[in-house]
């Protein structure tokens, strides 16, 4: 949901890790092909990864939609983004199925939209994965890239959509003629937002895809309990991504009537979020609370909490191997809420290893962790066994 650094966190260390500036409007949801499945390309055309401007990689990238499904279970299109280095191998590639942290609302924030220009952040921790010859899919989310306000923080969502785009990338004939075929071991990796979104894939793999070949979930700074983070992040640096996610829950469940709450503020402020992406954001709800933008609080309304509590993670098994990873001095995601997920995974039987990042803010766990989550995974796609100490 969001992200921190191992210095005094500021709205632009979040910023910088997570997004780009820019703005761009909010339309009525894009609609899927009428026939289909889950994972069918849309739309394919090149495109170019540059984790900084104008930096070479030896990649090639191709800009997707593809078919995926709301929270609701109706078809949607979706955007992303497919990378493969560029090495002449042919066989079967590991494929990492990649989720990415709060960038915002704005399409321009979209992972896709950065990677031609160097401006995505994240992209040089998604270096780290194709220099070990792994390919590597971006989902941008539902309604981020694509027509529709972002559906921010829904678990569901999230988690189709990053199932779909390893799905759609042992679709692309260029990334299969590169060896991601529908025989490459997939893992999944996420932080934040990406930390929810992948650990929701995780959760719906044996449900949603169970023909791909996942083996393991690499996943840290998850947001798995939305209203304590909420109450967490109430009137401190993060108050603005509360409304960000409110206004993801809406998009989703449009019956909640979010306009209904708010005050004249708090509208102003909706508009403000929905046009910009994460370093505007975060500094134009720094320190609000929930009472200074709302006439009454909808996290106190049972229909809230409810859908609220459909985003929870914890639920259900994963049913391959899960790093889950946090930071003790997590700012923004308490390291109680982290806790409690490998809690509720190892009490389902779970394959956990926890990993606890000392003194680890948002944006340092992020960054710290991102090699011992790697190097997991590599273990995984060697057929290494896991070591999981739920015990």
């Amino acid at each position: 949901m969001h992200l921190r650094s191992g210095l005094p966190i500021t709205a632009t260390a979040l910023a910088l890790l997570l997004g780009l500036p820019g703005a761009g409007a909010a339309t009525a949801q894009q609609p899927a092909p009428a026939d289909g499945r889950p994972g069918d390309i849309v739309t394919a055309a090149p495109t170019s990864f540059h984790p900084l401007p104008g930096q070479p990689t030896r990649t090639r990238a191709w800009h997707l939609t593809y078919r995926s499904t709301t929270a609701k279970g109706a078809p949607n299109t979706v955007s992303g983004t497919v990378i493969v280095p560029y090495d002449g191998r042919k066989g079967p590639r590991p494929l990492i199925t990649y989720a990415v942290g709060t960038v915002g609302l704005a399409d321009s924030c979209a992972p896709s939209a950065g990677f031609p220009k160097g401006t995505t952040m994240e992209a040089n921790l998604i270096q780290q994965l194709t220099r070990r010859g792994w390919a590597v899919a971006v989902t941008d989310y539902e309604g981020l890239g694509t027509p529709g306000d972002h559906t921010y923080t829904v678990g569901r969502a999230e988690g189709q959509a990053v199932l779909d785009a390893a799905r759609a990338a042992e679709r692309l004939p260029g990334a299969g003629a590169a060896g991601v075929t529908e025989d490459s071991p997939v893992g999944i990796m996420g932080y934040s937002q990406g930390g929810q979104a992948s650990s929701w894939a995780a959760e719906l793999h044996r449900s949603y895809a169970p023909e791909l070949k996942v083996k393991g979930t690499a996943t840290g700074g998850v947001p798995a309990d939305l209203l304590k983070v909420a109450d967490a992040d109430n009137g401190t640096i993060g108050a603005g991504l509360i409304l960000m996610a409110a206004i993801g829950q809406n998009a989703a469940f449009p019956e909640l009537h979010l306009d209904s709450y708010l005050n004249a503020e708090g509208r102003h402020l909706v508009d403000f979020l929905r046009t910009n992406c994460v370093a505007a954001d975060v500094a134009a709800g720094l320190f609000k609370k929930i009472s200074d933008v709302t006439v009454r609080n909808p996290l106190y309304e049972p229909d809230w909490q409810a859908r609220l509590r459909e985003s929870a993670l914890g639920t259900r098994r994963p049913d391959a191997p899960v790093y889950l990873y946090h930071g003790t001095a997590d700012e923004l995601i308490p390291y109680a809420v982290g806790k409690q997920l490998r809690a509720d995974w190892c009490a389902k039987g779970a394959d956990v290893q926890w990993s606890s990042i000392p003194l680890g803010e948002h944006v340092a766990g992020a960054i710290v962790g991102s090699v011992p989550a790697a190097n997991w995974l590599a273990d995984r796609f060697a057929d290494k066994p896991a070591a999981g100490n739920c015990g």
